[in-house]
């Protein structure tokens, strides 16, 4: 049986580690060095680093923390966020990211996302899908939740890895950084729609969250940030807390 993965997430903005309730009001939460090397200590699964500010020093700034974060850290890193191009892929992949997380371009250029996975492999590939819930139903949104597509969720997922995405990363505006628990129905639907692992994000307060995703639907890995940054939780409580319950972890030595 597959492992579950539990994958903290570092949003930055001009190398700063921010976090926001709903893709706004954002405040800033220290230093992501600070982060990683704790991250690396508590054994996370995974580390997402997404930069919300998308300018020309941001994006040095990503590329900074990334490769630094890859000499101190063996778990897999992704990262994304602005990305437009081939180079901005191959900057970050030599820099020691694992992966890629292509969100606005997904939609705006999504040949991207089959140039990548043709250069580089569909493993490499992380397509991000963030949604929010409105009176046609769940619908993308794009450009850090500014910018309404009309596109189905569902459909989107399909489409992505039609075109060679080899993960998806499913994001909740509606429920980003509210603590209430994850998006359970779309995740769900996503999840049993595309044949490849689906980390989804939004909504994290507390363990048993954390549970009723990985146990009530077939997505892989719990993305989370709030739970983290402003409470006494770790990776490693989070870890052994799913175990106990019979989810599938990752042992460590």
């Amino acid at each position: 049986m597959l492992k579950k993965r539990v994958i903290p997430v570092l949003l930055l903005r001009d190398g700063r580690m921010v976090k926001g309730v709903q893709f706004a009001n954002y405040r800033d939460t220290g230093n992501p060095k600070t982060a990683v090397r704790i991250y690396s200590a508590q054994d996370a699964d995974e580390l997402v680093f997404l930069d919300i500010a998308s300018s020309r020093y941001s994006k040095k700034k990503l590329i900074d923390i990334v490769r630094e974060a890859a000499t101190e850290c063996f778990m897999p890193l992704a990262a994304g966020g602005g990305i437009e191009s081939i180079d901005d892929v191959r900057q970050l992949l030599l820099a020691g990211a694992d992966k890629i997380v292509v969100t606005t371009a997904a939609v705006t250029n999504p040949s991207l996302i089959s140039e990548i996975a043709e250069r580089f492999g569909s493993q490499c590939v992380v397509a991000g899908i963030d949604y929010r819930h409105g009176e046609n139903g769940a619908r993308v949104w794009i450009r850090c939740g500014t910018e309404a597509t009309g596109i189905d969720p569902v459909d989107h997922a399909r489409h992505l890895v039609a075109l060679g995405a080899g993960e998806i990363f499913l994001n909740s505006i509606d429920q980003d950084g509210v603590m209430q628990g994850y998006d359970l129905e779309i995740a769900a639907l996503i999840a049993s729609a595309v044949p490849v692992p689906v980390i989804v994000c939004g909504g994290a307060g507390n363990f048993m969250h954390l549970v009723s995703l990985l146990k009530n639907t077939a997505a892989s890995a719990a993305a989370c940030a709030s739970i983290f940054h402003f409470g006494d939780n770790n990776p490693i409580r989070a870890r052994s807390y799913l175990r106990n319950l019979d989810i599938p972890m990752r042992m460590l030595k």
